[in-house]
């Protein structure tokens, strides 16, 4: 299938090109394009289940390994470009689910999504330090969360290489978090660690509100959004999630249809009413904005446009 649209293509360096009037916008009132289950294009399809799936599908994958795995593997993949060309679109929110595979002798950790990944989660977030040297302006919001298997001792060896890996490009939660207070004090990583080993370090974010409508259609999907901005957003940093979700009797009756058929049948209807969205302090604004195969699709373009109507709104 081809890509849709290639204008995701150069918007490596959007933040540090956007007109000065929003470099006193903190970053929760920009629009932010995300990556739902950033690293999901390497998952390793002879990989354990996690941890976390019930014995009920254990035992299914078990017996019937040669059906299942295809089937995991179209359904849990939700990204096809790599971690750089994810940055290269726009992408500055990655979802990042953690783990460490069940009876692995060595310390590494993995990213997860039903399955565990074939690249290692401090090889690949040392790929995104580097890229963030050669991009002194570009901040991204990195996710950690799940953790399956992690005990104490892991979690603080863990933090403690993240610490080690980012330097003072890791933000305080106290910072300014403009653009322009951010370029000031060199910070480009909002680091956000879903576990309560967060509380005791300074520059670790608590975990970011996920609005995750958990449906297979379009229709739904918004409605669950709408419903959601009726209520009103959060403080501070939160996603609003444009993926969609099958169950498994959904899966079973589809079984010529993936994940990314599924997003690719939906995504005109998604994408109008993403064009009509509004970043901001106001209850109904949206923040960050997460979705499937980006770059793929012209997802990141769309969100980082949504940032002229705040020139709108401020005026000459």
């Amino acid at each position: 299938m081809a890509p849709v649209s290639e204008s995701d293509s150069n918007n490596e360096d959007w933040m540090s090109t956007l007109p000065e009037e929003l470099w006193d916008i903190p970053l929760t009132s920009l629009a932010i394009p995300g990556s739902h289950d950033a690293m999901s294009y390497c998952l390793d399809i002879t990989s354990p289940l996690v941890r976390s799936e019930s014995d009920t599908f254990r035992l299914l994958d078990g017996v019937f390994y040669c059906f299942t795995r295809p089937v995991i593997y179209r359904w849990a993949t939700t990204q096809v470009k790599g971690i750089v060309e994810q940055l290269q679109a726009g992408i500055r929110y990655f979802d990042l689910r953690i783990a460490q595979r069940p009876y692995e002798t060595s310390n590494e950790l993995y990213f997860t999504h039903v399955i565990y990944t074939q690249l290692t989660v401090v090889k690949t977030l040392h790929t995104v330090a580097t890229w963030l040297s050669d991009h002194p302006k570009e901040i991204v919001i990195l996710a950690c969360s799940h953790f399956e298997g992690l005990s104490e001792k892991r979690h603080e060896d863990f933090i403690y290489s993240l610490k080690t890996l980012f330097g003072s490009k890791l933000c305080p939660c106290n910072a300014d978090i403009t653009l322009r207070g951010l370029w000031s004090s060199g910070h480009q990583v909002v680091l956000s660690y879903d576990d309560q080993a967060a509380a005791r370090h300074k520059v670790l974010w608590k975990g970011i509100p996920y609005w995750w409508a958990n449906k297979a259609n379009a229709d739904e999907l918004l409605q669950y959004l709408e419903w959601q901005k009726e209520l009103g957003r959060p403080d501070g940093f939160f996603v609003a999630g444009l993926n969609l979700t099958a169950d498994r009797c959904f899966i079973a009756s589809h079984p010529q249809v993936s994940l990314k058929t599924l997003t690719m049948v939906n995504w005109e209807c998604v994408k109008r009413w993403l064009e009509d969205q509004k970043p901001g302090a106001d209850p109904t604004n949206l923040n960050v904005i997460a979705g499937d195969f980006v770059g793929f699709i012209p997802f990141c373009s769309l969100v980082i446009a949504l940032n002229k109507k705040l020139l709108k709104e401020r005026g000459p």
